[in-house]
Order: structure tokens, then sequence, then C-alpha cells
């Protein structure tokens, strides 16, 4: 670890099966970071919290100066008071008062997001849509986040819960979703899509995927997201197809986007995202095809995430930083 020469702050991403964090500086550079993951299926919130606890505690015993604040950048619906964590369809999180949680056990201030809104600020502040006046992000991960920046500013919705693009219906009576609807776009668009429909074709004994058979001795349980990637990289005609699958049904959905709020660019992050131009040009094409007034409207960009598995942590303890700085600032002002 290097000193960052400027000060810090300490974010924290909890996904679906991990909690990572960082020591980030006023750059956005990563000091140092830590991550562990999440024991399966936890029904307890007080479980991911002592992992929360041990990943800050490590941290701070690494800082090299002062920690001005922690950002948690949480999966799920965050209400506007940023410390409650209402609803997490993959953790077992309803109306979990997190902040008051962690401030009992932590000596410094904490600030509570959704991990998409933290992810899409890293890349704002300091990613591939630096300068961008209209931002929507979409994060494919186990599911799918999503966040919008309006010149300079989170949209977080009247109670916090904006952008939860993961949940809006795009299949009538489709697969069900673990937040209880059914035909969730992230039943479609999303890393546990990618692995579903290549499970199925391993247990459906489909020659076409001999191969991801193969690179798993049969058992489709041990197939994963970056596997599969891997494989369509390798040159995999089958893993190839899915994620232009994949990438048809997020372009179908960043369209319906592009038509309710109109960005500038739409910035994908997340796991999958990892598989680049083999998701982003067939969401691009689908984008296109599906775009009204195509042809006759200016077209959001499409890129990619700069900051991969960063971002979620890197926004947190920015968004942790400013919090701090802002409500100094109106203590001092309150003080004139």
């Amino acid at each position: 670890m290097t000193d960052s020469g400027s000060t810090l702050a300490i974010g924290i991403d909890i996904g679906g099966t991990k909690v990572a964090g960082g020591l980030v500086n006023e750059s956005g550079t990563v000091v140092d970071h830590v991550r562990r993951d999440t024991p399966h299926r936890t029904t307890e919130p007080k479980v991911v919290e002592d992992l929360i606890v041990e990943v800050v505690h490590e941290l701070l015993a690494r800082a090299t100066s002062d920690v001005i604040g922690i950002g948690i950048g949480a999966a799920g619906f965050v209400a506007a008071d940023r410390a409650t964590v209402v609803f997490a369809p993959h953790l077992s999180w309803r109306h979990e008062p997190l902040r008051e949680a962690l401030v009992q056990r932590l000596d410094i201030p904490v600030f509570v997001d959704n991990d998409a809104n933290a992810a899409c600020w890293a890349e704002y502040r300091f990613g591939n849509v630096q300068g961008e006046s209209h931002v929507v992000m979409v994060n494919l991960g186990t599911g799918i986040g999503g966040a919008i920046v309006v010149n300079g500013r989170i949209q977080r919705g009247r109670f916090g819960i904006a952008g939860e693009f993961g949940h809006m219906q795009v299949m009538p009576g489709g697969h069900r979703c673990e937040c209880g609807n059914r035909g969730c776009w992230e039943q479609y668009a999303s890393g546990n899509a990618l692995v579903r429909e290549a499970r199925s074709l391993v247990l459906a004994g489909s020659p076409l995927a001999h191969d991801l058979a193969a690179s798993v001795d049969g058992d489709p349980r041990r197939l994963t997201g970056p596997m599969i990637t891997e494989a369509a990289r390798a040159g995999d005609p089958t893993a190839e197809e899915l994620l232009a699958e994949i990438g048809t049904w997020l372009g179908t959905g960043l369209a319906n986007l592009a038509n309710a709020f109109d960005p500038g660019a739409f910035v994908i992050g997340g796991g999958v995202s990892a598989a680049g131009s083999m998701l982003l040009d067939p969401a691009r094409d689908s984008f296109r095809r599906h775009l009204a007034g195509r042809g006759y409207r200016p077209e959001a960009r499409i890129v990619q995430a700069a900051l991969g598995n960063e971002s979620g942590f890197v926004g947190a303890a920015d968004l942790a930083r400013t919090a701090v700085l802002e409500r100094a600032d109106a203590t001092a002002g309150n003080g004139r």
C-alpha cells in the first residue's frame, strides 16, 4: 500500500455473493482493498453486518491517514434517509436499519446507498462518462441494478428507490424473480440469466453444450458466469450465443429506458460487462432496433464501465466523503 496523500474514505460494496471494501482517496484511487464472500443464502442480517465491520476494521488498520467517512453500497432498496435497507431481493434484509447498526460499532460517520447508485457515481466522477450531464447506469451482476445521475446529482426518487430497472416487467408470466414477481428484466439480462440458460442446455444433454458440460465434468451446478464468458472468448459458439442473447435483452431494455429518461450515455457495469463487445455489440444492435423514433433522434452512447469490480466501493467512498464535507460546510455556515 502507498500513502494516499489525501483524505481517505472507506467504501463497502455489498452484493449477493460478497462484501468488498476499499480505502479510496479524493481522486478515486484505490489505496487498498479487501473482499469477503458472504455465506450462501444467509438469513441473518447480522452475518453480513459482521462481515462489513470486519472489512472496515481491516482497512482502518492499514490506513496511512485519517478516514473521514464510510459509504455502504447495498444491493437493495435503500430509503431516502440513506440509512435503511427497505428490501434486498438477494439478501434477507427487510426494513433493516443498517446505518444505525453500523454506527453503534464504528466510530466514523456512515452513509448507506444503493450499490448501483454508488457505481454510477464512481463512473460519473472517475470513469467513462465524466462530463456527461445525463447518465443512466445498468449493472449486470447477480441481478440488475440501475442508477441515474443528472447534472451532478443522483436521482434517488421520492422514496429513495429510483433506478430499480431490473424489476421492470418485460415478459408477463415469465420466469419467477426473487422479488416475488414474474418476467422481470433481470431474469433475462443478468448473470443469473446467463448461468440459468447455460445450465439448462447442459441438463438437457444438448450437443451444443458439449464443451461447457466437459468443462465442469458434466455438473451444471459448477457453471458460472465468468466460465461462460471465458468459453466465449475461447471461441465456444454456444457461449457466444448465450452472451449475445443476454445482450439482445439488454438492448431492448435500454431502448425502453431511453424513452423514459433520454440520457446522453448508458454505462454498463457489473460482472457480466466483462464480456465487453460480445455483450455490448448485440446490445447496441437491439437498442437501435427497438428505439422509438430511431433514425430521427440522437442516440445515447452505450459504453462499458471503466472501474470494473471496484466501482461500487469507489463510488460509495466518494459519496460518503461528499456527504461529510457537505455536512461540515453546512455546520460552518450555520456558525457564521
